[in-house]
């Protein structure tokens, strides 16, 4: 088999193409033949050390393919199931050994492609608008970078529960794309804060750094901040006194592990998304595929924003 491993942190040069031998199955576990896997921010922090993990290291989080073979003690996955999963170390490769309960089936009429699309992205978008925030009818939303993978599926499944979504964007053409995701409003990143100041009840903010100070101006009081990664660059530290002053704010840094931990809310996220795909109430764009070789260029791209929707990497 091969597979992408990272030896030393570093820029997309840590990504290294080797081969090993074919994976055995362990008590629990099943190897997936991949079909694809997704490429995201988080492979970025794990290849480049701001998340740091025990080196050598697989990467790659999330993926869907076949299964080739089921360790002892599993019961509810067979071989030939097509699964999905993510935030398992390992999807970059052909082959990827997967803990049997972190797998989700995939329903007929879903691709393996759409569902390594869907899995981490998706999930993400879920428990941001269903648990972190439960989004409500006529609730004034702030999706930053609506044209990224995560922005396009924030904006649809806030619209799916009723809310006005506004979003920003730094081109044009990036704010095509998110009107077709089904954003009401599209602004600059230079003046959304004072366009939206005290209106929004809840930001999703994934970009970090350089949004950040303006989405708390956006906020009404008693708004939420869900802060759910930094492709900007990590927030400075800040006085917590600062949510008080704009109007006893609420912040949170929530992460997908913490709200998929059970897997009964995992497959019943899994199921809720797959399910509005398979009826046309969600769409996933996938923007580029690479080959497994060049998941260093697909990196690049990813850190450059040169990039819309999802990317995959195909073995």
């Amino acid at each position: 088999m091969h597979a992408i491993i990272v030896s030393a942190p570093g820029g997309p040069e840590a990504l290294e193409y080797v081969e090993r031998p074919d994976p055995v199955p362990g008590d629990g576990e099943v190897v997936v033949d991949v079909a694809a896997s997704g490429v995201n921010f988080i492979d970025i922090y794990h290849r480049s050390g701001a998340y740091p993990l025990p080196l050598p290291t697989p990467i790659g989080s999330e993926g869907a393919g076949t299964v080739a073979a089921v360790g002892a003690g599993v019961r509810d996955v067979a071989v030939g199931d097509t699964v999905a999963w993510a935030n398992v170390l390992g999807s970059y490769a052909d082959k990827a050994v997967v803990p049997a309960h972190r797998v989700v089936p995939v329903p007929d009429g879903v691709s393996a492609e759409v569902a390594a699309a869907t899995m981490l992205q998706g999930m993400t978008a879920h428990y941001l608008t269903h648990s972190t925030h439960e989004v409500k009818e006529g609730d004034q939303v702030l999706v930053h970078a609506g044209a990224g993978g995560m922005g396009q599926l924030l904006i649809q499944l806030a619209k799916l529960r009723g809310a006005k979504v506004y979003t920003t964007v730094s081109t044009s053409e990036k704010e095509k794309l998110a009107r077709e995701a089904g954003a009401d409003e599209v602004l600059r990143y230079d003046d959304f804060a004072e366009a939206l100041r005290g209106k929004i009840d809840v930001v999703y903010d994934g970009v970090g750094k350089s949004t950040f100070d303006g989405g708390l101006e956006a906020l009404r009081p008693r708004g939420l901040m869900a802060l759910y990664g930094a492709a900007s660059g990590p927030v400075p530290p800040f006085d917590p006194q600062t949510l008080n002053k704009q109007g006893s704010l609420f912040l949170t840094r929530p992460t997908l592990v913490h709200y998929i931990a059970d897997r009964q809310e995992l497959l019943q996220r899994a199921s809720d998304l797959f399910g509005w795909i398979t009826e046309g109430r969600l769409a996933i764009n996938i923007s580029h595929r690479y080959p497994l070789t060049e998941a260093r260029q697909a990196h690049e791209d990813l850190a450059a924003r040169r990039t819309t929707g999802k990317l995959l990497l195909i073995p």
